[in-house]
């Protein structure tokens, strides 16, 4: 597959290895990633390899990696922490996220409270109060992703944020806003260059309704953007 599509100009074609590897033992996804890096290279030389962690390209798991031995490579991570408030009414991942509605951000142990009595089960419920507790907020979201900033510095290599979003079904929308707004900004702080899932979808910056397609001004603020006016 690299070798077809070699004959495309490096600088607006590069090969991710795979998005959201789902490889429980980051030893022997590094192992994968390498050989599947190798096998990349010989067919297509010029071109630049986007390289991820050994789950769901989250950011925790970027920092157990050591760069691959090839100087063109760019090393990505996601960005949903928390989960609890970014993936509220989601039918993936946990089983019990579809019932999280009124997640509030940024968390504090008194703001989540009406959320966490709406779950049921006491160790998922723990989770909210938990998320409370942690207080996630500006401040958190910027420690995080300041050890993706400091393991870039460390080793010398580029990285970027290719997803981050917040999933609109109950999601409180100037919350999301205000997250979308602390991720993108801690990341443009760090000189990380981002990328915001998605266009249209669940988690969209734009919206449909009837067929059409409307930008949601919330969020192209929040990304620092302005609406167009005709």
């Amino acid at each position: 597959m690299a070798q077809h599509f070699s004959s495309y100009d490096p600088e607006r074609v590069l090969f991710e290895i795979l998005n959201e590897p789902e490889a429980r033992d980051p030893y022997r996804w590094y192992g994968i990633e390498t050989k599947l890096a190798g096998a990349i290279r010989a067919g297509a030389p010029q071109h630049t390899i986007i390289a991820t962690g050994a789950r769901w390209s989250d950011d925790d798991d970027l920092l157990f990696l050591e760069p691959l031995r090839d100087a063109n490579v760019i090393y990505t991570f996601h960005f949903y922490e928390s989960h609890i408030f970014t993936h509220q009414g989601a039918t993936w991942g946990e089983s019990w996220w579809h019932f999280l509605r009124g997640v509030p951000y940024p968390s504090d142990p008194e703001n989540v409270l009406s959320a966490a009595n709406e779950i049921a089960d006491p160790v998922h419920r723990l989770q909210v109060v938990r998320y409370g507790t942690d207080r996630w907020n500006a401040t958190r979201i910027d420690n995080e992703i300041a050890q993706a900033a400091d393991w870039s510095a460390h080793w010398g290599v580029p990285i970027i944020c290719n997803e981050f979003g917040v999933y609109r079904k109950n999601a409180d929308a100037k919350d999301r806003a205000a997250w979308i707004l602390d991720v993108r900004t801690s990341l443009e702080k760090h000189g990380i260059g981002w990328a915001m899932w998605d266009y249209d979808g669940g988690f969209g910056v734009v919206t449909r309704e009837n067929g059409h397609a409307a930008a949601d001004e919330l969020t192209v603020q929040a990304l620092g953007r302005a609406m167009l006016v005709h």
